[in-house]
């Protein structure tokens, strides 16, 4: 184990010191890239350290012990949580990429360790860096020859938010527009290079000691989307070819979905300026109702969202998670005479997103109409079809669903149903935890792009779960509509003969029915719970 730590804090050094060496070189700052650099053997200081300890701790707290004892379960627990802590305090040491990592840690409920989703869920969104005025200053200078306050009318020093990679500031604009300024932190671009190299040291490292530790993926998924949102400009057009796919392939959708407008002559690589949204936070619930919106109707429209961004558009928002979505009630949109309004959903941060090629998308709308009308082999042949194997087709549906392969292929109507108790999450850690090693193998063979729907499901069902205190069937019937009527119209794309394309239509009209019939069959199971509720 020291021979191998020797080995890792060598090779730290050499990749640290080149990566270093390639940010000086083609950075459009040098000398500012080289004072930064000589943070970097800082913070390699402090990967090598935690990653070591961590490796420590799990080499030794179990040493001894019966693998699957009492004993040994409640030592791997500690040992996960203490390293969970120490990941954590490396994250927000240094800061910028580490703190995405996390993230991306704590949206991937029962694919690592629970210790890990709570400890980076609890606190990755909410002890971001802050950077200091003077450091947006620098920014201002850099991006746009001059300081906030002669850039804006306006300009709010203190943030109204801070995130990973940057920060938030209220302004007015010279002609009296109220916007949102995205300012990156500093030198982030600067340090992202070596930041990427150590973390996929120290994660291939640990794959070296511990085989059954493959989240190398995770790595591949950071390096490629980095530099995508380190660009505010790339963002800004992300927003603007998302509202066009509603417009375009979902027109029904389409007034429904906003994102704030971008002003161009604002904003750069390093600085974006948007049109500043006044509306609550996704799961604000009570600010919600006040508005005359429900909840519920704002729980169907982003899983309707989504699911038309995952298997019609392909082009999909892949960090939905509660500070990156608003609502407001649709504009125009009157009081209707119970009192309710429709909503929209607001959608921000649109650094991150995925595509879908042909074949992947149709696969995978395929596979959910499987996993909706409990259709094992359609389940099995799709999962195989993304990559999945005939192994680990059961594992892959759970991992979708959260549920035993049991419920998956359970008939009832309301089967994939999370109810969200204490016995169904510690049934699912359980599962997690036992079948670690072949959730790692199936993460290495799907495709990254799977890997980040998979977190975007985490993502909507954690929202969805906010906003209507518990499980929602109307998600499942959703995704089900959608992804099936994708597959149909797929099958007539496909087809030319009018003997197919009747074939096709019938087809088309039989899933109404089977749809219609599942809508009425959660309508009744509603009532029969509801009924429940009010007799005691």
């Amino acid at each position: 184990m020291l021979r191998a730590a020797a080995k890792l804090a060598t090779w730290a050094t050499l990749i640290g010191a080149g990566a270093a060496g390639a940010a000086i070189a083609t950075s459009e700052d040098p000398f500012t890239t080289m004072k930064m650099c000589t943070i970097v053997p800082i913070r390699l200081v402090r990967d090598f350290i935690t990653a070591a300890t961590i490796a420590f701790d799990y080499e030794f707290s179990t040493m001894g012990l019966e693998q699957g004892s009492v004993e040994w379960s409640k030592a791997k627990h500690e040992a996960h949580e203490r390293s969970a802590l120490r990941l954590r305090e490396l994250c927000f040491r240094n800061g910028g990429i580490y703190i995405k990592l996390g993230q991306h840690v704590g949206q991937l409920q029962y694919v690592v360790p629970e210790e890990y989703v709570k400890i980076m869920r609890t606190s990755m969104l909410k002890r971001c860096p802050v950077s200091s005025y003077d450091q947006v200053r620098e920014v201002f200078l850099q991006e746009l020859g001059g300081p906030p306050e002669k850039i804006f009318m306006e300009f709010d020093p203190v943030p109204l938010a801070s995130a990973s990679l940057a920060q938030v500031h209220a302004a007015k604009t010279h002609d009296g527009r109220k916007v949102a300024v995205k300012v990156q932190h500093t030198h982030l671009t600067n340090t992202a290079v070596a930041d990427i190299a150590s973390v996929d040291l120290i994660v291939s490292f640990f794959h070296w000691w511990f085989p059954s530790f493959d989240y190398r993926w995770l790595v591949d998924e950071i390096r490629e989307s980095a530099p995508k949102e380190l660009d505010f400009l790339c963002e800004a057009k992300n927003s603007i070819k998302c509202l066009d796919n509603f417009r375009r392939i979902s027109p029904h959708m389409a007034d429904y979905i906003y994102a704030p407008k971008v002003y161009w002559d604002l904003s750069t690589s390093k600085l974006l300026t948007m049109e500043l949204m006044d509306a609550p936070e996704i799961t604000d619930v009570n600010a919600i109702r006040q508005l005359g919106i429900q909840p519920n109707d704002v729980s169907r429209l982003v899983s309707q969202a989504f699911a038309e961004m995952i298997f019609r558009h392909g082009f999909v928002h892949c960090d939905p998670h509660a500070a990156n979505m608003m609502v407001r009630p649709l504009p125009s949109n009157r009081w209707n005479i119970f009192g309710r309004r429709r909503p929209q959903l607001i959608l921000l941060d649109h650094g991150l997103y995925k595509e879908l090629d042909f074949e992947t998308r149709t696969n995978y709308a395929a596979l959910w109409r499987a996993l909706i009308f409990a259709d094992a082999n359609g389940i099995k042949e799709n999962s195989a079809k993304l990559g999945a194997g005939d192994d680990l087709c059961a594992l892959f549906a759970g991992v979708l669903t959260m549920k035993p392969w049991n419920r998956v292929i359970d008939p009832a109507v309301d089967h994939l149903v999370l109810e969200g108790n204490d016995g169904e999450r510690s049934e699912l850690q359980f599962y997690a935890s036992q079948y670690f090693p072949q959730i790692s193998e199936l993460l290495r063979r799907l495709p990254r792009v799977i890997l980040l729907m998979l977190k975007t499901n985490e993502c909507i069902r954690a929202v969805n779960y906010s906003l209507v205190q518990g499980a929602s069937p109307d998600t499942f019937l959703i995704v089900g509509r959608v992804s099936s009527k994708v597959v149909v119209e797929t099958k007539r794309k496909l087809q030319k003969s009018y003997l197919s394309c009747l074939i096709i239509w019938f087809e088309d009209m039989l899933l109404e029915a089977r749809l219609l019939c599942m809508q009425i069959a959660l309508w009744i199971l509603q009532l029969e719970k509801l009924r429940k509720v009010l007799l005691g």
